[in-house]
Parts: C-alpha cells; sequence; structure tokens
C-alpha cells in the first residue's frame, strides 16, 4: 500500500525550531519528487518547498526560504524540513506529498500523485 505518513509537528515558540519527516511506503523515493503543503484555517494549501527524486535540487516558496530546508535520505525512504525562526503565520497542517517525476512540478496541487494526512504545525507564545 502506497503511504506518506507526516510526524514531528507539535507547539513550538516563535522563533523555535521543528523538523518534520515524510517517510514514505510502499514505493521508493528514487523516481518520486517530495514537496512539502501547508494548509492554515480559512486559506488555501500552499506549496513551499521540494525536492527533487535525484540531484536533489530544491525550491522553497518565498514565506520560507531562508528559514526552511527541504532534505532526502533515499535509504531511508524518508524527506525532511527543517523550520527554523518559526512565526505564528506559518501555523497550519503541513503536508507532504509525491511526484511521480524527476524534477519537482511546482505547487499544482493535481501533479503530485499522493499525499499524507497532515501533521499540525501551532507556533504560538
Amino acid at each position: 500500500q502506497l503511504q506518506l505518513v507526516e510526524s514531528g509537528g507539535g507547539l513550538v515558540q516563535p522563533g523555535g525550531s521543528l523538523r518534520l519527516s515524510c517517510a514514505v511506503f510502499g514505493f521508493t523515493l528514487d523516481y518520486y519528487a517530495i514537496g512539502w503543503f501547508r494548509q492554515a484555517p480559512g486559506k488555501e494549501r500552499e506549496g513551499i518547498s521540494c525536492i527533487s527524486s535525484s540531484v536533489g535540487s530544491t525550491n522553497y516558496a518565498d514565506s520560507v526560504k531562508g528559514r526552511f530546508t527541504i532534505s532526502r535520505d533515499n535509504a531511508k525512504n524518508t524527506v525532511y524540513l527543517q523550520m527554523n525562526s518559526l512565526k505564528p503565520e506559518d501555523t497550519a497542517v503541513y503536508y507532504c506529498a509525491a511526484a511521480y517525476r524527476h524534477g519537482c512540478p511546482g505547487w499544482v496541487l493535481n501533479t503530485y500523485n499522493y499525499w499524507g494526512q497532515g501533521t499540525q504545525v501551532t507556533v504560538s507564545s
């Protein structure tokens, strides 16, 4: 069964850090680009980061550039999102998604084939 499982969310104070994990089951990461998305209450789901399948090239939305870092460990079939300098506006449910292609497809939701269930990140004092 093809599945993505996010973990690592929680409550953190402004300025703090969290590392999200996206574990993949049922398929290998070698042929998939992985994206991270988030959705805040009342807002549309937005793409924030993506990493390609092979050489590991990365993309970031302007809202997280310089604060978030995406990485992958294909041996562990896991993708990570290191989030530093968190702000209250980063509060959202964070999702990872897999696209069956080598390069990142951008942020169009239906270009991603599989989605996780999400993990809540709350940034508040």
